[in-house]
């Protein structure tokens, strides 16, 4: 699991991202004030590491 959403690496494309979506942007400012990892600590139990592909 993940410990923290700094260390999740969703795209090896992640710096086009960040020249392409403006820095003001609504949900950039989403991402920085809100904590997700109690989300990711209830989705844990949802994902599989054996079966199919891991998503978190």
């Amino acid at each position: 699991m993940i410990s923290n959403q700094e260390t999740l690496n969703l795209s090896p494309f992640m710096a086009i991202f960040d020249i392409v979506v403006p820095k003001d942007n609504m949900l950039r400012q989403i991402n920085e004030l809100v904590d997700f990892s109690l989300i990711l600590e209830e989705l844990k139990t949802k994902y599989y590491l054996d079966n199919g592909r891991n998503a978190i």
